[in-house]
């Protein structure tokens, strides 16, 4: 079973930075894809980065380009996303997911193919 806990959540300034954290443990963790969501009160869910195990490959909602980065440490099993000049319309609920398998059917911004998630941090951005 893998479990995924992130971490580095808070309250922040507009402009402000923070670095959240999502480590993965389990016996054996490898997975396809890893990506991080967020779920503001009364919204959907909705993508926001997402990154390739194998090769780094990475995907962004056009909202967050150019201010967030999402990373990965192999070797701590651990993804990062680095969240830079925020805005209040960041703030969230911010959850880690995992996906094991891919198939043709499957997209980055959904959240169906990603069957492990993490409970969740708290970004908050003030004004």
């Amino acid at each position: 079973q893998v479990q995924l806990v992130e971490s580095g959540g808070g309250l922040v300034q507009a402009g402000g930075s923070l670095r959240l954290s999502c480590a993965a443990s389990g016996r054996t963790f490898s997975p396809y894809r890893m990506a991080w969501f967020r779920q503001a009160p009364g919204k959907e869910r909705e993508f926001v980065a997402g990154i390739r195990w194998s090769d780094g490959n990475t995907d962004y909602r056009n909202s967050v380009k150019g201010r967030f980065t999402i990373s990965r440490d192999n070797a701590k099993n651990t993804v990062y996303l680095q969240m830079n000049s925020l805005k209040p319309e960041d703030t969230a609920v911010y959850h880690c997911a995992a996906a094991s398998r891919w198939d043709v059917a499957s997209r980055v911004y959904e959240v169906r193919p990603y069957n492990y998630w993490g409970q969740g941090t708290q970004v908050t951005v003030s004004s």
